[in-house]
């Protein structure tokens, strides 16, 4: 069956469970982008492509909550090359400004081709003609130009929820032409930041030669790219509904109560990543308690780390030293019955999200580098009373937005620490002038607007793809 609407992304929207009798079933993923591109694909008889996150090589497609699934499968091998090495390995830390050194391997970089393709090819098989085909993320860069070539009648879409670096990072990569080239084969190339926007059409200049005017490329065969910022949001208005409700509020005084109704307490919830500024944040709350200017009693530190990659060995590395750090802090500045930090491993559904969000009141967010930061958001959406303070990277994506956050350089420790304090000695009249601020923003750019944004542009790029190029260009 062919449709007019294909989302290609790594990942399926769903998560398999199993039952106590051993049956397998699948269940909808939470997140932000399937409840914004769910009514775009309801609308346009739509379909989704992606990795199931298995290695079963006969996956039917299926049904989930109406939404048509086509599973892809990958081999161990290539779970291991092209997910966990090529865009794990080589392209999320160059993507993130070298946090952590990127590899770069011949034999990962067959694999992400290999796997590009199969994904390119099975999306040439289910799209309708002149369909619409949306491609998701950093795993699947080369997918564009392979889908063009098998399929020139389609609008394609392609958007990086990752930064996109600077020409001095990108030209690090070996095969900075081919991804660059792949990523052309799209109409529309989306990104969170207009620096990111920016940074893809200087490369594309200096790297392909293609002429380029503002957020315009021109192909040689006459066809028009276009780069621009769509910044991605959250269902706001949800998240809003789930923090007044009755389970949330009772469950968020259920928090404060375990941990001992300390006057306030400093959140974190992070992916255990390298790029999240996590154990820099715990050090900077630690120097505060030790330097006398909180106490154990008056603050604690509530630090969730969901599980992640935990097969590469960065992010092993990373959850040993988080492991000891808290270990150290605990043992040298709690006592019992009232830890510094509390410190959980694990994930947690959306509702005890919200009620962590309604118990806090200060929110930390210290990436070093992040694409946006939907937890940031989330917070914010979550914070019904106008209360609360969140501390945020410049290097967040989430920044450019919410401009009432205490913002900080997470590379400068005593900064950190000033803006911790500053959030906890702040006047509620100023966290209240702050937060109702940034929970207008995120009102009204939420994550319907983000989609419908881009759909709606991708639409209109169609209808002038083949522009002249301008008399007068850079």
């Amino acid at each position: 069956m062919a449709h007019d609407l294909v989302i290609v992304a790594n990942r399926l929207p769903v998560d398999r469970v199993t039952d106590r009798d051993g049956k397998t079933t699948w269940r909808a993923s939470p997140g932000g982008l399937v409840s914004a591109i769910e009514p775009v694909m309801r609308a346009h008889d739509g379909v989704w492509v992606g990795w199931s996150g298995g290695s079963e090589q006969r996956l039917k497609p299926f049904k989930v909550n109406g939404l048509q699934l086509v599973p892809l499968a990958l081999s161990a091998e290539e779970v291991e090359e092209h997910y966990e090495g090529f865009s794990n390995g080589t392209l999320w830390p160059l993507y993130h400004d070298l946090v952590a050194k990127p590899e770069f391997h011949r034999e990962w970089w067959d694999s992400y081709v290999k796997v590009n393709r199969r994904f390119a090819e099975k999306t040439a098989e289910l799209a309708a003609k002149g369909a619409t085909v949306w491609v998701h993320d950093y795993q699947l860069q080369l997918v564009p130009q392979m889908l063009r070539e098998l399929r020139p009648d389609l609008r394609i879409g392609f958007y990086l929820h990752i930064p996109f670096p600077p020409a001095e990072l990108f030209q690090q990569l070996p095969w900075r032409r081919q991804i660059l080239e792949g990523l052309l084969g799209a109409d529309l190339v989306g990104f969170q930041l207009p620096g990111a926007a920016q940074n893809f059409i200087r490369l594309v200049r200096q790297r392909v030669g293609h002429k380029t005017h503002r957020d315009l490329v021109y192909l040689p065969d006459g066809r028009t790219v276009r780069a621009a910022a769509f910044p991605i949001s959250i269902d706001a208005a949800g998240f809003e509904e789930l923090a007044r409700s009755e389970a949330v509020t009772e469950r968020a005084a259920a928090i404060r109560d375990a941990l001992g109704n300390p006057s306030k307490i400093f959140l974190g919830i992070d992916r255990l990543d390298y790029t999240k500024g996590i154990y820099a944040r715990l050090r900077a709350f630690g120097e505060l308690i030790s330097d006398g200017d909180l106490t154990v009693d008056d603050a604690v530190f509530v630090q969730v780390a969901v599980p992640s990659r935990e097969r590469v060995e960065h992010y092993r590395n990373l959850r040993d030293d988080i492991d000891r750090l808290v270990g150290r802090l605990n043992g040298d500045l709690g006592r019992i019955g009232t830890p510094a930090i509390s410190y959980l491993h694990t994930s947690y559904p959306r509702e005890e999200m919200a009620a962590l969000y309604r118990a806090a009141d200060i929110m930390v967010v210290t990436p070093y580098r992040d694409g946006m930061n939907l937890v940031a958001k989330e917070y914010v959406a979550c914070r019904i009373e106008e209360d609360g303070a969140l501390v945020l990277s410049e290097f967040a994506g989430a920044a450019d937005e919410l401009r009432q956050a205490w913002l900080v350089n997470p590379y400068d420790m005593n900064g950190m620490k000033a803006a911790l304090l500053e959030a906890h000695q702040a006047e509620p009249k100023e966290l209240t002038r702050r937060m109702k601020a940034m929970r207008k923003q995120i009102a009204q750019h939420d994550v319907k607007a983000w989609a419908d944004s881009f759909m709606t542009e991708l639409a209109e790029d169609g209808q002038h793809s083949k522009s002249v190029l301008p008399a007068t260009r850079s």
